[in-house]
């Protein structure tokens, strides 16, 4: 019977590799981590869309966000919706959540949008920390 020998430096290579890449091959490899970057995906692209049709971004809390791409506030005498939003998760305060049932975090400035879950643990931590699972998209 042969015995495969693998040799030390392939070994040393895949540990480094798994390391380097460790969080973005652990987010494809867990579903709900997925399922977040592509809800984000889309948020993202309605949000966008939201902004070329009123000229800016929706303003105020996340529930007032919700709503506005929803079509259930009107900036002006304009109303639209996004049929992104209606796809979303809403707890019962009407915040859109991410795949762990936690409310997300939206933030606009003039370069884009990044959109923050608190990831599995359900705790928004500093990004610093060695424990922090939060997960992060932007356009």
């Amino acid at each position: 019977m042969k015995r495969a020998i693998i040799p030390i430096v392939a070994i040393v290579a895949i540990a480094t590799a798994a390391f380097a890449f460790g969080p973005s091959l652990m987010q494809r490899a867990d579903p709900k981590a997925a399922k977040f970057v592509e809800d984000s995906d889309s948020l993202i692209l309605g949000l966008q869309q939201y902004k070329e049709f009123m000229g800016s971004y929706p303003n105020g809390s996340l529930v007032e966000v919700s709503r506005a791409l929803s079509g259930q506030s009107t900036q002006g005498d304009k109303r639209v919706v996004i049929l992104v939003a209606r796809k979303s998760e809403l707890n019962t305060k009407g915040e859109i959540v991410d795949p762990w049932g936690t409310a997300i975090q939206i933030f606009f400035n003039q370069n884009g949008i990044i959109i923050r879950s608190a990831g599995p643990n359900k705790i928004f931590e500093d990004s610093k920390s060695v424990r922090s699972d939060d997960l992060y998209r932007s356009s």
